[in-house]
């Protein structure tokens, strides 16, 4: 991966955008589907209340009427007669079942109502019951209708000559209206599959349920596809009690799914309305939501992706140019300006790249001119020492010794001049041992020495650890016969020249100072002008090397820091100085 990269801007660029951009964009897509899951939920929780509502109403409703029919039965003018009367009567009998059928009639979720007398042996009801289910509630508490007007029952059946019947009841005792002595009994039941298809009509496209429950956790009826008898607590082990009025949780129990309950108490008859919502629900409705966001991201991040590759190959196509263009540049050839196209940070660029090749070809030349100069230099301090002027009066020096004197200096002087000029051809060489430079410059200082006797004294002071390192060759001889010539000649009396050699960890510092006539001010700074003007046609001193031949050889081999330092005062002597890298090795 990190290769694929490197071997490409355009690659980079692309990868690091497409992932400052992506990453957020998935970002927001997570963010969106979880905001949409939750509203999602949110929303089928507040749907399934309002389902719960709409059931609540319609048992609100009914349960109202079986009340309020109870309450006319109670009061009935023909109810109270009956009941008041003691002994079977048939007729009568017979007109209140007629009774009784006529108000069931016109109420299809009522099951049967059933009026047990005090004082007559059998029970009046709309339909025949071979067996009830009922219990007496007096049976547990005698004194339940005292503090209560009314009883609702639980779950029980009814064997009927129509088949069992599950039914939900009323009870209510029936009293005298003048002496509110007990009468009777009044039981009116509710059939439980009215109530069971008002509470699938909540859960007829889903999985969720809804259940109907007492006070006493018994499920009263159930909406679901199986029957459900007994406690709720029997299908939900472990569901907390409902302590407000209505509200919603989430229910996991470890041998079934998670689950959120939705609930709505009924205070009139303390019934509860439970719905269950499993989420597998919400994860199909979630599924959507899903698809619908990955598609949603899926299109934008191909658009952001080719939208990234567009912009970015337009940005580097410049680059991509100007990398073509010095695959295929020649570096033997000079270097061509590539066209300026824009004004931004690319454009700023390629105009560097132009300055740096015009920068570059003007260092060439120089670096060809240095070259030339060098040689030319090195050719001219060739020339200096075989001057044949010098070589007349040498040689004019030793005639006349060998015709006045006939001794052992004419000898000394001619091997003096032999070993001068061997060195200062060496071959073409350019470089030589500090010991050899000192000791050609002792071959001139005692050829000068016989030639100008009781003239001058020279004095060599060198650091013996420099013998063999390497120098540029010929630079003391020189500023020796520049320091005879035009110091300590024009000087009446002897002079002396003194030849300073040390060692300072990697560079040597020679010196050459003498007791001459030295120089003005003024002749000072104009020595000093035109040591460094490097195209000076002639040489400052007619008739020597001069101080600004070596100077430029100093600069040309050995860089800026390397040139001559002069230093003067008049009628006191002349000092000359440079410095030199110590180097281990001959150069080339």
């Amino acid at each position: 991966m990190s290769r694929w990269l490197r071997r490409s801007l355009n690659r980079k660029l692309s990868f690091f955008l497409l992932v400052s951009i992506l990453v957020p964009l998935l970002s927001l897509g997570y963010f969106s589907y979880t905001t949409a899951s939750k509203l999602t939920e949110e929303k089928a929780k507040q749907s399934g209340m309002g389902s719960l509502r709409q059931i609540d109403t319609n048992l609100q409703f009914i349960v109202k009427d079986i009340e309020n029919m109870s309450l006319f039965l109670i009061g009935s003018k023909d109810v109270q007669q009956y009941l008041s009367n003691q002994g079977d009567n048939v007729v009568k009998q017979t007109l209140m079942i007629e009774f009784l059928s006529n108000l069931v009639y016109s109420k299809p979720y009522i099951s049967d109502i059933t009026i047990n007398p005090k004082y007559q042996s059998h029970p009046v009801s709309n339909s025949t019951i071979l067996e009830s289910g009922l219990t007496d509630i007096t049976a547990q508490d005698p004194d339940y209708f005292t503090t209560h007007p009314r009883w609702w029952t639980s779950l029980y059946e009814n064997r009927t000559i129509s088949g069992v019947k599950r039914v939900i009841s009323l009870v209510r005792p029936i009293r005298n209206m003048f002496t509110f002595e007990q009468i009777g009994m009044l039981v009116m039941s509710l059939d439980e599959k009215s109530v069971k298809r008002i509470l699938k009509q909540a859960s007829l496209e889903s999985d969720d349920y809804t259940m109907l429950v007492d006070s006493q956790g018994r499920i009263l009826s159930s909406g679901a596809a199986d029957p459900m008898n007994g406690s709720i607590q029997d299908f939900l082990p472990g569901l907390p009690p409902f302590t407000e009025p209505s509200g919603s949780f989430n229910y996991e129990d470890p041998s079934s799914s998670k689950k959120t309950i939705l609930y709505l108490t009924m205070p009139d008859v303390n019934w509860t309305l439970v719905r269950v919502i499993p989420y597998a629900e919400f994860r199909s409705q979630n599924r959507y939501v899903l698809a619908l966001t990955a598609v949603s991201v899926g299109i934008a991040g191909l658009l952001i992706a080719s939208l990234v590759v567009f912009f970015v190959k337009q940005v580097t196509r410049p680059l991509l140019m100007l990398t073509h263009f010095l695959k295929d540049t020649n570096p033997e050839e000079p270097i061509e300006p590539y066209p300026v196209e824009t004004m931004d940070e690319i454009g700023q660029l390629v105009r560097s790249y132009n300055k740096l090749g015009g920068r570059i070809e003007r260092l060439t030349e120089q670096v060809k001119h240095n070259e030339s100069m060098k040689k030319e230099a090195d050719m001219l301090a060739l020339q200096a020492q075989i001057n044949p002027h010098f070589l007349y009066n040498t040689l004019s020096s030793i005639h006349w010794m060998a015709l006045m004197n006939q001794d052992t200096k004419t000898a000394h002087m001619v091997g003096n001049l032999s070993d001068f000029l061997r060195f200062s051809l060496n071959k073409g060489a350019q470089y030589c041992s500090v010991s050899q430079e000192i000791s050609h410059a002792r071959h001139y200082a005692n050829i000068q020495a016989i030639r100008y006797p009781d003239k001058f004294e020279i004095h060599f002071f060198v650091d013996p650890s420099m013998n063999d390192i390497m120098m540029l060759k010929l630079l003391l001889q020189p500023l020796i016969e520049n320091a005879l010539i035009h110091g300590i000649l024009k000087k009446d009396g002897k002079g002396v020249i003194h030849v300073h050699a040390v060692m300072n960890k990697e560079t040597m510092t020679f010196v050459v100072d003498d007791t001459g006539v030295g120089m003005e001010p003024d002749k000072l700074r104009e020595v000093l002008y035109r040591l460094q003007q490097s195209d000076e046609p002639e040489p400052i001193v007619q008739g020597s090397y001069g101080l600004r031949n070596v100077h430029q050889r100093l600069l040309l081999h050995y860089g800026s820091e390397a040139g001559l330092k002069i230093e003067s005062m008049e009628g006191i002597g002349t000092r000359v100085t440079f410095t030199l890298p110590a180097m281990e090795e001959s150069q080339a």
